[in-house]
């Protein structure tokens, strides 16, 4: 199921000269092939792309009363697992920004296989999952904890303003073969609280030397009950780590998953031997009580993930977390990455005194001009293995592709307002096209092997692609023969071929539309062919491409 993208020989497409506003707004023969997912907000549909921006795919319905809660992950067997949440919030007991409910998985052709929902007042599924070799998903969850509870574990009451603080959780979802799932394991932040705010309450103790605790009464948000906002999770199965980001706390933290329920309640246990406790954290040493404001990296961030998806073990940076750090100063972003470092034959991280290494970034990329990218929430990155980095910039809805010099080589304007379509040279504005992430996958997935495809037309209303799907990251073989007129209505001639030739026609998954033998300077009528452009090949060798525009 080989994708085909041609280019005529102005390879850098600027977004003036051809008026693209929305869609695929530039591509080149440097972008990495492959198929990108988006479930972008205010809207119940995940879509898979092509480079040009014709969906290729859809999962959910128009007539969904849902929306993304807020991630979506392909699987090998051609499966989605995604999150979603009611479109109405109102009323919710626990609701903020990036909530969700549920977790379900679908078939390729969009049959529900099972699906799990946590949403009551006293937990709710939020922002992000991660899926597991086995196929569990690890979940993230708000847990509702009172004001009495809030007190008496040290909380101050002037950070009560709320009367509750929302609490983090990890549940492990096992599918139970009956259309739902069951949590098999679980982690709950209340359990590794620390506090030096009133030694006649629980959890009192010196933070500034227990980095593996969380300070309760450290906060960002003048004691909203939201307290962590955990926004991403990801899992590393050749550790059995889970990664969680923390943006009101600016850090990252590591917890071992190799815990039992039981022991993750508590401070033993586990290859790492500490139980529940953070195993490595980074990015803001003060919120433990180390360190100053200048020792902050972290500022907000998003998606923070370890680095290998698609790539080769060999690739320097396999193994690495990469980050979108939100917000620098001056309304910049960048995308960063970490290398940490495990002890694999102490099982842990080593830390510095209270401070875990290393001292900063391994990778750092911003713009140009650095305020060009910037978005205060949302947002993700992908290396790919070509080298480059995908970059999502979410409130924008504006996704690009990079090589390492800084060469824009694709992007991708998400072509929707407020969730409904828009048309080609409209001009969007922040937050009117909220895409939360950007995922792509190679051409070679598994996924695309056994599975067909369904192509249809862009998202956007009269989209202007055929300067996109004329670009070809393929190197067709040589081409011996010509075809006239090119484009063409649909009726074309062939010059400089044999007699009794197999000449072939193919759309752009690579099948086979008309095949035929033919002689030199017959006529080939395609006028039964879509408008698009189609890849002409003789005998299985020499080809090149066509355009059909009636």
């Amino acid at each position: 199921m080989k994708q085909f993208y041609i280019l005529p020989l102005f390879l850098f497409i600027s977004l003036i000269s051809f008026g693209q506003t929305i869609g695929t707004t530039q591509a080149s023969l440097e972008m990495q092939d492959g198929y990108n997912l988006i479930y972008p907000h205010n809207q119940p549909l995940t879509y898979l792309l092509n480079n040009c921006g014709e969906v290729m795919k859809t999962w959910g319905s128009l007539d969904d009363a849902t929306r993304p809660g807020n991630t979506a992950y392909l699987q090998e067997n051609g499966d989605l697992i995604r999150t979603y949440r009611p479109a109405s919030f109102a009323g919710d007991p626990i609701w903020a920004g990036g909530g969700g409910a549920s977790v379900e998985r679908r078939t390729w052709n969009n049959e529900i296989v099972w699906s799990y929902t946590l949403n009551n007042a006293e937990a709710r599924l939020h922002h992000d999952i991660a899926v597991m070799p086995n196929g569990n998903v690890l979940a993230i969850a708000w847990d509702l904890l009172d004001s009495t509870e809030c007190i008496a574990a040290g909380r101050n009451p002037e950070l009560l303003p709320d009367g509750e603080v929302w609490s983090e959780s990890v549940l492990e979802l096992e599918p139970d073969g009956n259309g739902g799932a069951t949590v098999v394991w679980e982690w709950h932040l209340r359990n590794q609280r620390i506090q030096d705010f009133d030694s006649e309450k629980d959890n009192f103790g010196d933070v500034s030397a227990t980095p593996g605790k969380v300070n309760f009464n450290f906060d960002t948000s003048e004691g909203d009950a939201d307290w962590c906002h955990a926004n991403a999770i990801d899992y590393n199965p050749f550790f059995d780590h889970i990664v969680l980001s923390i943006p009101t706390f600016n850090e990252i933290w590591i917890i071992d998953h190799s815990t039992t329920t039981a022991q993750a309640a508590g401070n033993t246990g586990g290859f790492a031997g500490q139980g529940g406790q953070i195993i490595y954290r980074w990015g803001n040493p003060a919120a433990y009580n180390q360190g100053t404001a200048e020792d902050q990296k972290l500022f907000y961030q998003h998606d923070a993930h370890w680095i290998g998806f698609g790539l080769s073990p060999s690739d320097p940076d396999f193994g690495k977390i990469a980050i979108f750090n939100n917000r620098l100063e001056g309304d910049v972003s960048t995308v960063n990455f970490i290398a940490p470092i495990f002890d694999e034959y102490e099982l842990n991280y080593p830390i510095d005194g209270n401070i875990y290494g290393p001292a900063d970034f391994s990778f750092t990329y911003s713009s140009e001009v650095p305020t060009d990218m910037f978005s205060s929430g949302l947002s993700g990155s992908q290396k790919l293995p070509n080298g480059n980095l995908l970059v999502c910039v979410g409130r924008q809805g504006r996704s690009f592709e990079v090589k390492p010099d800084g060469t824009v080589v694709w992007e991708y304007v998400t072509p929707l307002q407020g969730g409904s379509p828009v048309a080609q040279g409209t001009e969007l504005s922040i937050n009117s096209n909220l895409t939360f992430r950007m995922t792509r996958y190679m051409p070679d997935f598994a996924a695309f092997e056994n599975n067909e495809f369904e192509p249809s037309a862009p998202i956007e209303i009269n989209p202007e692609i055929l300067w996109c799907t004329s670009l070809s990251t393929e190197e067709l073989a040589n081409q011996s023969f010509s075809v006239f007129p090119n484009p063409s209505e649909g009726r074309i001639t062939i010059k400089g071929i044999q007699p009794i030739n197999i000449v072939r026609v193919s759309n752009a998954l690579g099948q086979i539309l008309v095949e035929k033998s033919m002689n030199n300077n017959e006529e080939l009528d395609l006028s039964m062919l879509n408008n698009g452009v189609y890849v002409i090949s003789i005998n299985g060798t020499a080809a090149q491409r066509i355009i059909i525009e009636k």
